[in-house]
C-alpha cells in the first residue's frame, strides 16, 4: 500500500514495534515420549488459560481444554486411571499425586507433592511430560506430532528457533543468492541445503563437496576440472565438480577448511560465473548457485588470516544459523520417533522407561547425528526385543565423570564453573559473558570436568 504524503505541519504515524517476545510466550506442557509407544512421537499443550491439568490413562492418546482445565489422557497401562493433577499455584505450578500405584517422578525422583521447576521432566508409569514455565507461543494450543505437517522442505520440528530457520530457507531457496549454513556438527547443514535445492526448482544437479576432504594439492583440479595431460596423471579430462553442478547447486561442505589459494580461484568463479580449468587458458561460463556450510567461526578466520574476507562476503548472501540439538530440546522426541521409523518400518519399536529417559535427558554434543548413531547401535543391539540402557552407547547413560585427579588451581576453577551453571541453569552462552571468554572454551572445560549439562538444565 502507497502512503499519501502527510500534509505540512503534520506528523506521519510509524508502524507500531512488536511487542516483545515475552508477551508471546506462555506455561507449556510436552509429552515427550510414552517409552512403549516411541514411535507415537511428542504432543504439546499450551496451557494460557488453563488452571487444572488431569493426567490419567485412556484407551488412546487424547486431550482437550473445557473451559480452565486440560484433560490428558495416555494409553499407558502403567499409568492409574486417576494418576496424578499439576494445578495453577499463583505464578507457579504445583503437581500432586493422586494415590497412583506407580507413583509420579520427578527428575527421577518420587514426589508426592512439588511445585514443578522450568524444563522438569515428569514421569508417570513409562510415559515422560516436560513442563516449560515460559515457551514461545505458537498455534495451535495443543498440538499432536501426528497432525503436524511438514514444511515444504519436508522436516517437522516444535523449536520456534528451528521453525524460523526453515522460513527464512523457503524464502530464500527459488533465489539464486548464496546461502551460508552455520551450525556444530551433526546439525543437519546437508539435509537443510538438499532442502534448499529441491525447493529451488533448478534442473541441474545437487553436487556436495567436502572442502576439507580433498587433499590440499588436488583442491583446485577436484573443483574447477582439468585436461588430460594437464599435469602428471591426469589421463582424463575431468570436468570438476563445479562445472558438474551448473544449473544445479554447488554444496560446499566446511567451506572454512579450503585452502587459501582455491579460496582464490573460488572467488574469481563466482565473481566472473565461470570456471578455467586447469591446462587451458579459455574459461567456461556456468549457471551458479552455491550453498556453503561450516562449523568453524569464520569470522575468526578471517582475522587470523586463514580466509579471505572478500569470499566471505561473497558466500554469506543469506546466512541461517542452525541450532544445536541441546538448544531445541522440543525436538529430541520427535526426532526419536522420526529416525525410529525410518531405522526399523517393519518393527514395532519399545524402549525401557529408563533407555527412554536417558535419551530425553542426554546433551547429544554431536546433535542429531550422535542420535541417530545411537539409536541405530541400539536397534542392532537389541535384536529387536525392548531397547534397555545397556543397548544405548556408554556416553548417553552415564553419569558425569569428574577426572581423578584435579589440582588445586583447578577444583577451585570446577568449583567456581559449577556454581556458574548452577546459576545459570547450563547456558553456556551465558556463562561465557561472565566470565569473557568464548562459548567454546566454556564448553571444553565443562566437558574436562565431567559436567552433565542436561542435569543443570532441568534444575
Amino acid at each position: 500500500m502507497v502512503r499519501a504524503m502527510p500534509e505540512k505541519g503534520e506528523t506521519l504515524s510509524l508502524p507500531q514495534r512488536p511487542k516483545s517476545q515475552s508477551a508471546g510466550r506462555a506455561a507449556c506442557l510436552f509429552l515427550e515420549m510414552e517409552s512403549g509407544r516411541p514411535l507415537a512421537g511428542p504432543a504439546r499443550y499450551f496451557l494460557d488459560g488453563v488452571t487444572r491439568i488431569l493426567l490419567e490413562r485412556g484407551q488412546a492418546r487424547w486431550a482437550a481444554i473445557h473451559e480452565s482445565e486440560l484433560l490428558v489422557q495416555v494409553p499407558d497401562y502403567a499409568i492409574s486411571s486417576k494418576h496424578a493433577e499439576i494445578r495453577r499455584e499463583g505464578a507457579g505450578w504445583r503437581l500432586k499425586d493422586l494415590g497412583s500405584r506407580n507413583g509420579t517422578f520427578v527428575d527421577s525422583k518420587r514426589v508426592e507433592e512439588r511445585v514443578l521447576p522450568d524444563r522438569a521432566l515428569v514421569q508417570l508409569g513409562g510415559t515422560f511430560f516436560t513442563f516449560h514455565s515460559a515457551l514461545q507461543r505458537t498455534q495451535p494450543a495443543l498440538l499432536d506430532s501426528s497432525e503436524m505437517t511438514a514444511s515444504s522442505t519436508g522436516l517437522r520440528t516444535f523449536s520456534p528457533a528451528m521453525q524460523q530457520v526453515l522460513r527464512r530457507l523457503e524464502a530464500a531457496a527459488t533465489s539464486r543468492v548464496p546461502v551460508l549454513l552455520q551450525g556444530e556438527t551433526g546439525t543437519g547443514k546437508e539435509l537443510l541445503a538438499r532442502a534448499i535445492h529441491a525447493l529451488s526448482g533448478r534442473s541441474g544437479a545437487f553436487v556436495a563437496v567436502n572442502c576439507g576432504a580433498i587433499p590440499a594439492n588436488l583442491v583446485e583440479g577436484e573443483l574447477f576440472g582439468y585436461r588430460k595431460g594437464a599435469f602428471t596423471g591426469a589421463n582424463l579430462d575431468h570436468p570438476g565438480l563445479v562445472r558438474a553442478s551448473s544449473a544445479g547447486t554447488l554444496f560446499l561442505d566446511e567451506i572454512g577448511d579450503l585452502p587459501l589459494q582455491a579460496q582464490a580461484a573460488l572467488l574469481r568463479v563466482l565473481q566472473e560465473s565461470e570456471v578455467l580449468q586447469v591446462g587451458t587458458v579459455k574459461p567456461q561460463s556456468l549457471d551458479l548457485r552455491v550453498v556453503a556450510a561450516t562449523h568453524r567461526d569464520l569470522e575468526q578466520l578471517v582475522q587470523d588470516k586463514q580466509f579471505r574476507l572478500d569470499l566471505l562476503g561473497r558466500l554469506e548472501g543469506i546466512t541461517l544459523v542452525i541450532p544445536p540439538l541441546r538448544d531445541r530440546r522440543e525436538d529430541v522426541a520427535l526426532l526419536v520417533a522420526t529416525l525410529l521409523a525410518r531405522l526399523a518400518p517393519e518393527k514395532a519399536v519399545t524402549l525401557s522407561p529408563p533407555a527412554a529417559e536417558a535419551l530425553l535427558t542426554y546433551d547429544w554434543p554431536l546433535n542429531v547425528r550422535e542420535l541417530e548413531h545411537a539409536l541405530s547401535s541400539a536397534l542392532a543391539l537389541s535384536r529387536g526385543e525392548t531397547v534397555e540402557t545397556e543397548h544405548l552407547p556408554r556416553a548417553v547413560v552415564a553419569g558425569p565423570r569428574v577426572p581423578a585427579e584435579l589440582t588445586r588451581e583447578e577444583a577451585m576453577h570446577r568449583g567456581e564453573l559449577l556454581e556458574l551453571l548452577r546459576e545459570h541453569r547450563g547456558n553456556l552462552s551465558a556463562i561465557a559473558l561472565v566470565v569473557g571468554k568464548g562459548r567454546t572454551q566454556v564448553r571444553r572445560w565443562v566437558s574436562r570436568y565431567g559436567f552433565n549439562l542436561a542435569s543443570f538444565r532441568r534444575r
